[in-house]
């Protein structure tokens, strides 16, 4: 379960969104960038899924999407509008 003011999750298995995370630790000036709906994100795999973090922002947003949910940047995509909203970008990706 997920608990906390600035956490949700939802599915079976579940999704899990976490909103002002610290940056990645393999997160570099060389690191790739995928964008998804103009947001840039940071993936990791784990060993379920994907770890997607965003890139670029005030705030780092982070995604933890399991491999069931294949393509995974589908999350991403129903992400999008609110983060561009909420969290408008500041440095885009190249």
């Amino acid at each position: 379960m997920v608990k906390g003011e600035n956490a949700s999750a939802w599915g079976d298995p579940a999704i899990i969104l976490r909103c002002g995370v610290e940056k990645p630790n393999d997160l570099g000036p060389a690191s790739r960038c995928d964008m998804v709906d103009d947001v840039g994100w940071f993936s990791e795999t784990t060993s379920d899924g994907y770890l997607f973090t965003t890139i670029g922002r005030d705030y780092y947003v982070s995604v933890e999407v399991p491999d069931d949910y294949a393509p995974e940047a589908d999350a991403l995509a129903d992400l999008a509008d609110s983060i561009a909203r909420h969290d408008p970008v500041k440095k885009p990706c190249v």
